[in-house]
């Protein structure tokens, strides 16, 4: 399953380190950050809940740019 969020972050390295930071969390298959158009596709393993997983994925994100923001 693969979903679209609306995000804001800062610059484009911090965009580029929110998405490695996605793409390195349980239960992520793919993760994809554009600054440009202030999205984050999300691709989630199959039968995982894209819900607590975004709250995984959110909090290893704060980790990278503490004031991001993903909205879910």
């Amino acid at each position: 399953m693969k979903k679209t969020y609306k995000i804001e972050v800062d610059c484009a390295n911090c965009a580029n380190l929110m998405e490695d930071a996605a793409r390195k969390t349980c239960g992520v298959q793919n993760a994809t950050v554009n600054f440009m158009t202030q999205k984050m596709i999300v691709e989630f393993d199959e039968g995982k809940d894209p819900a607590s997983v975004m709250q995984d994925v959110r909090k290893a994100c704060k980790k990278v740019e503490s004031d991001c923001e993903i909205f879910l």
